[in-house]
């Protein structure tokens, strides 16, 4: 999970960039993750089978882009990009058999310059439609979701705000309340939903917007696909007060309590639902497989502590460990028969009860906040300079003996490279009719059921949690 944290302090910065200019019309050099949060999904997947981008530029007001491509012949290539009618980054002009980058990059600026002295900034592709307003507000006052007014108002989410406006062009509301929903009682819901929509493009899927139900149909390698989303939700709104106080956290003794029977119950109730609603029954999710992704929203800071309780639900088993007389780490697998909290009780073990075979895998990830979304801005470009974000936390130790994870701290600049799907997890189904092979997600963390136990293959770098800490600087002279 990300908290927020937003301070005062006074700092001086300053910012670089490569530019390019002839007869005063000035093409900057930007990074990839500027130009890849600017064009979105406008990438085709298959593109990087034929061809490598090697490096990007933009004009002034970025109404014009360019990218040069190594193709798999060593030639070099260009091609210009601009918005369509819906605010999309669409090609429109291209240059190939270039033999050099350097000549490649000339033309490249030239016709880059060229189009830029006409003052075109759109490109019509003869589409139809328009992009999705989310920060136009359609709902009352009295039911805006508190994050979304934060969201909407102040600097210190404006890197968020900017890299979600981006998105919108692209986005397809299939329900058609979208808008509605993420303005109000509906925010944490569709803001994961958001989450996971770029993370997909992030993991180069195709997307079969024709069906509204499941809320993913993704196509890669010739294998289909079908992700519903849900959240484990609040029992009451958030208020005002609440979006703002960070709040006491709880105690190791809270956490551990909460975690063994409470959180599995909240996470079994929306899976249990999902599950209900028997989605391997329609023609285009028969004989796929089918995933169901899954986050807590269910309290402040509840990010932070609530992702072990997930597994112990789906798998019914908890670990326990020690160290052995030889010093070696020594893991314990411990049957869990059902949760047990207040009134209501549960079995235990999602994967083994009825009819869940159909379900192939859970996703789950503690970080498709609005702090996520405002890291990713902010790396790629976007928001107030006078922002700063720190984010700390604690990651995986991937010595076989270590029993605790690692501490890490940084701020968030254009140098980061922070991906979506950093921190997200793929749990698998050991009964799954329809298996999900690993290679389609092959950035994210999986989790197998075998002997007894579970197994876990982690990336190289793995979050546990995290805390976005935001600082606002401001001029010392006002």
């Amino acid at each position: 999970m990300d908290a927020l944290l937003s301070l005062p302090i006074m700092i001086k910065q300053s910012t670089y960039k490569e530019s390019y200019m002839s007869d005063e019309i000035k093409i900057n050099k930007i990074d990839q993750k500027r130009f890849t949060a600017l064009v979105g999904p406008s990438r085709t997947p298959y593109a990087a089978f034929v061809s490598k981008e090697v490096d990007w530029y933009c004009n002034k007001d970025e109404s014009v882009l360019g990218v040069i491509l190594l193709d798999f012949d060593d030639e070099y290539g260009w091609v210009t990009m601009g918005r369509d009618e819906i605010g999309r980054y669409r090609g429109f002009d291209v240059g190939s058999c270039i033999e050099n980058q350097e000549e490649a990059a000339k033309q490249l600026l030239g016709k880059m310059q060229e189009i830029t002295r006409t003052g075109q900034s759109v490109f019509p592709q003869g589409d139809k439609g328009k992009a999705l307003d989310l920060f136009n507000i359609i709902v009352t006052e009295e039911k805006l979701h508190p994050f979304f007014k934060r969201l909407c108002e102040e600097p210190s989410f404006s890197s968020a705000k900017g890299i979600i406006g981006e998105m919108m062009p692209h986005y397809t509301d299939i329900d058609g309340n979208f808008v509605d929903q993420f303005q109000s009682a509906g925010f944490d819901a569709r803001l994961w939903e958001l989450y996971l929509n770029a993370y997909f493009i992030e993991e180069d899927f195709e997307f079969d917007r024709s069906h509204y139900a499941p809320d993913f149909n993704l196509n890669k390698y010739g294998q289909k696909i079908c992700i519903e989303a849900t959240i484990v939700g609040r029992q009451k709104p958030m208020t005002e007060d609440e979006a703002r106080v960070f709040g006491e956290p709880l105690t190791k003794e809270q956490i551990l309590e909460k975690a063994l029977d409470e959180m599995p119950i909240r996470f079994g109730s929306p899976l249990y639902t999902k599950l209900k609603k028997e989605y391997w029954k329609h023609k285009h999710v028969e004989g796929n497989p089918l995933v169901i992704a899954i986050a807590d929203f269910h309290d402040k800071q509840s990010m932070l502590w609530s992702s072990t309780s997930l597994p112990n639900y789906l798998y019914g088993v908890r670990h326990d460990s020690h160290f052995d007389e030889s010093g070696k780490l020594v893991i314990d697998p411990i049957v869990i028969e059902r949760h047990k909290h207040e009134k209501k009780e549960i079995p235990s073990g999602y994967f083994f009860q009825k009819d869940a075979e159909n379900i192939s895998a859970v996703i789950f990830s503690n970080s498709g906040t609005i702090s996520k979304f405002n890291r990713m801005g902010k790396q790629a470009g976007f928001g107030a300079s006078n922002v700063i974000l720190i984010r700390t936390g604690f990651h995986h130790d991937h010595d076989e003996n270590a029993a605790l994870p690692k501490t890490f701290s940084h701020r968030v600049t254009g140098e980061s490279n922070e991906s979506w799907g950093e921190g997200m997890s793929m749990f698998h189904n050991p009964n799954a009719l329809h298996p999900v092979h690993a290679g389609l997600f092959p950035s994210i963390a999986h989790h197998y059921f075998r002997d007894g136990q579970i197994v876990s293959y982690l990336p190289d770098f793995y979050p546990y949690s995290s805390t976005t800490n935001i600082i606002n600087v401001v001029d010392d002279k006002k």
